[in-house]
C-alpha cells in the first residue's frame, strides 16, 4: 500500500461516516442550511431588497423571492462587477465562474469563500467516500489526469474570473498537485486538438491511475493514445489505471466504447457538478443514483418540470418531493444565488437516502407538436435499443422536422453517429420509435393520430459531432452536445455531414 493511500484512509472513513449521518436526515440538514442562508442573506443588498428580515419560514421565503434565471440576477452581478460588496452574499466573491449560454452573452457565477467547500470539498469527499466504501485507493499514489478548460484567469474588480474547470486547477491541494497532469502550461492551451497532442505527450509514459473528464473528450484522449502507441488497449499503456471520475452527461451511450478502448470496465465515481454548485455525487460504488448534496451550503427547491414556466409554479422543498417525477431544480446558496433556476431537470429514485438522476435540460426538449419529449426519454430509448442490437453509438441528437422536404407528414429526425451500424436500419428505427411511444404518451398519441410519422434516422459521419462542436468553439473541456432541441439549428449543420 502506497504512502498517500495509507495516510488518507483514516480521513476517508471519517468523511464517509459524516456523509452517512447527514444523508440519514437530509431534510433536517436542509432546514439547517436554510436558516444559515437567510441569517447571512439579511445583511446583503439582495436580502434588504427582498425583506429577508421578516423571513422565518420557507413559506415566507417563497412569497418574497421569485424564481429567476441568470438574467433575473444580472443587475446584482453587475453591481459586484463594479466593485460593490455585500450584494448577493457577504463581502465579495473570490471568483467568477464564466460560462456561456445566456441571451445577452456570458454568465458570471459568483464563488465565495463560503461556497468553495461545496465545489471542491464535495469532489474530495466523493473520492474519499469511494475509498472508504471500496477499500481501494491505489490511484492516490500514481498520476492523475483532469481533462478541463484553461486555468488562466482574468480580473474583474479584483475578482479572479475564468471557467469553473480552470478554477478547479487553482484549488487542487498541494499534497495532490505533484500527482496532477497535464502541466499548467499545457492546460492553458485553448485549442483542444493542439492541447490533446500535448496531453498525450505528457502522459503516455506516466503511471496514470485516475482520469477525470467528460466521456466524449476522454474517448478522444484514449483514441489518440492508442494511435500514438500502437497498443490495442489503454490498460496496456496504463496497467495501473483504476479510477474514472465523470459527470455532466449520461455515461451509458459511451460505456461500451470506452470499455472497449480501455480493455475492461474501470471502477468509477459519477458526479453532478455545475458552475452554480456541486449538486450530487455517487455515494455507493456501482449503485444507481446520485446522493443529493443536502448539507453543503445549498438549499434546494423543486418545481414539476411541466409547470416551470407557469406564472406561479408550485415550489417544493426536499420533504415534499415524490419519486418518479421530473423536477426543475432550483438552488439558493452561500454564493448568493437566490431562487436560481440552473436549467436542469432531475428525478428522485430514492428518498432514503435522497438519490436522484439527471433527466435533462429545461431548454433541451422537443415540443413542436405538444409532445414535450425530454432528454431522459431519448437517452433511455437509445440505450435500450442499441443494447438489444449490440450497436455502439458515438453521439446523437434529435430535432423536429416540421416541414419535410417531400411535403409529407412531420416527424422527429435522429442524427446518429454510429461506431458500428445496425445491420437493419429500418428495423432499428422502428424499434427506437416503439421505445419512444412507450416512454412518452403524448408522442404515442401523435403517432397514433397520424400527426407525426415514426421517427427517421439520419446516419452522419463518425466525426460529425466533433466537427459540429468545433464550429461552435466548444471542442473539448466540459462542453456537451445537446441531446435534443426544439429547432433545427444543430440539424442544419449535421445535414451536411450525412452519410
Amino acid at each position: 500500500m502506497g504512502i498517500k493511500q495509507t495516510v488518507i484512509k483514516p480521513f476517508a472513513r471519517i468523511i464517509s461516516g459524516n456523509i452517512k449521518r447527514w444523508s440519514a436526515d437530509a431534510v433536517g440538514a436542509q432546514e439547517k442550511v436554510f436558516k444559515q442562508l437567510i441569517s447571512t442573506g439579511r445583511q446583503t443588498v439582495f436580502g434588504k431588497d427582498h425583506d429577508f428580515g421578516s423571513i422565518e419560514t420557507y413559506e415566507d421565503f417563497k412569497k418574497r423571492v421569485p424564481i429567476r434565471d441568470y438574467e433575473g440576477l444580472k443587475s446584482y452581478v453587475e453591481q459586484i462587477k463594479e466593485g460593490k460588496s455585500d450584494v448577493l452574499w457577504k463581502g465579495k466573491p473570490m471568483y467568477f465562474a464564466k460560462t456561456s449560454g445566456t441571451t445577452s452573452g456570458a454568465k458570471y457565477i459568483p464563488l465565495t469563500r463560503d461556497s468553495l467547500p461545496n465545489h471542491f470539498g464535495t469532489a474530495r469527499n466523493a473520492l474519499f467516500n469511494y475509498i472508504a466504501k471500496s477499500k481501494q485507493g491505489g490511484f492516490l499514489d500514481g498520476k492523475m489526469i483532469f481533462l478541463s478548460g484553461s486555468p488562466e484567469m482574468t480580473d474583474i474588480s479584483g475578482i479572479k474570473t475564468g471557467r469553473l474547470s480552470g478554477i478547479v486547477n487553482h484549488q487542487v491541494p498541494s499534497w495532490l498537485r505533484t500527482n496532477q497532469l497535464p502541466s499548467y502550461k499545457t492546460n492553458c492551451i485553448e485549442e483542444w486538438e493542439e492541447k490533446l497532442e500535448h496531453i498525450v505527450d505528457e502522459t503516455i509514459n506516466q503511471d496514470m491511475r485516475l482520469i477525470s473528464g467528460i466521456p466524449p473528450w476522454v474517448q478522444m484522449y484514449y483514441e489518440r493514445l492508442l494511435e500514438r502507441s500502437g497498443k490495442s488497449t489503454i490498460k496496456e499503456i496504463f496497467p495501473n489505471l483504476s479510477m474514472f471520475v465523470y459527470g455532466g452527461v449520461n455515461f451509458e451511450p459511451y460505456r461500451l466504447k470506452l470499455e472497449e478502448l480501455v480493455g475492461e470496465r474501470l471502477p468509477s465515481v459519477e458526479t453532478y457538478p455545475a458552475s452554480e454548485g456541486f449538486i450530487a455525487f455517487q455515494d455507493e460504488p456501482d449503485h444507481q443514483g446520485l446522493l443529493l448534496n443536502a448539507a453543503s451550503g445549498i438549499f434546494f427547491e423543486f418545481i414539476p418540470a411541466g409547470k416551470i414556466f407557469d406564472e406561479n409554479p408550485p415550489r417544493l422543498s426536499l420533504s415534499e418531493v415524490e419519486l418518479g417525477v421530473n423536477y426543475a431544480i432550483i438552488i439558493n446558496n452561500n454564493a448568493g444565488l437566490w431562487g436560481y433556476n440552473i436549467g436542469d431537470t432531475v428525478e428522485f429514485i430514492s428518498k432514503n437516502p435522497y438519490r436522484l438522476r439527471v433527466t435533462g435540460r429545461i431548454k433541451h426538449f422537443i415540443s413542436a407538436f405538444g409532445e414535450h419529449v425530454i432528454g431522459k426519454e431519448v437517452e433511455e430509448a437509445m440505450n435500450n435499443v442499441s443494447r438489444q442490437y449490440g450497436t455502439r453509438i458515438i453521439e446523437y441528437t434529435v430535432a423536429p422536422q416540421v416541414n419535410p422536404p417531400d411535403e409529407g407528414t412531420p416527424y422527429h429526425e435522429w442524427f446518429v453517429s454510429f461506431d458500428n451500424m445496425p445491420t437493419d436500419m429500418v428495423e432499428f428505427a422502428a424499434r427506437l420509435d416503439a421505445e419512444m411511444t412507450r416512454q412518452n404518451i403524448y408522442y404515442r398519441d401523435l403517432i397514433d393520430g397520424a400527426i407525426l410519422t415514426p421517427l427517421k434516422i439520419t446516419p452522419v459521419q463518425k466525426n460529425a459531432f466533433r466537427e459540429y462542436m468545433k464550429t461552435q468553439g466548444k471542442l473539448g473541456g466540459q462542453n456537451k452536445v445537446p441531446r435534443l432541441s426544439n429547432d433545427r439549428k444543430i440539424a442544419a449543420i449535421l445535414e451536411g455531414m450525412a452519410l
